[in-house]
């Protein structure tokens, strides 16, 4: 997995755009801990079949789902929203780079960490 990893980040310089492949290989199998700004902002666990479980900071667990509608734009639909919420994910020297693709809104995360551990989602019954 580590050796996928750094093939997709190697081959993507840092002003592109992650596809869905790419991002499936980076991701899959991880937990990433997200930050904005240096505050610690939710975790996402991705599974297989472009599944994932999010935990914002200090919150519940929530399942969604992932689809790339078009080369380069990530979108989450999870079971606690009726939209789906869309990202542009880049390579950045420590890790993944997100930028929100809302309308009227910006919103940056960067990738404060990475581990093949679980969330500890206890209402889900997982990690508990």
């Amino acid at each position: 997995m580590r050796a996928s990893l750094f093939l997709v980040l190697l081959m993507a310089s840092p002003a592109d755009a992650l596809d869905g492949a790419g991002f499936e290989a980076s991701v899959t199998g991880q937990t990433l801990r997200w930050q904005s700004h240096g505050t610690p902002y939710g975790a996402e666990q991705y599974l297989r079949d472009r599944r994932v479980i999010w935990q914002s900071e200090g919150g519940a667990c929530h399942y969604g789902t992932w689809t790339e509608p078009e080369p380069g734009r990530i979108c989450f639909l999870y079971e606690h929203r009726d939209a789906p919420q869309c990202w542009r994910f880049e390579v950045a020297a420590s890790g993944l780079s997100a930028q929100f693709l809302g309308l009227g809104q910006t919103r940056s995360l960067t990738e404060a960490s990475r581990s093949a551990a679980p969330l500890n989602c206890p209402e889900l019954g997982l990690g508990v």
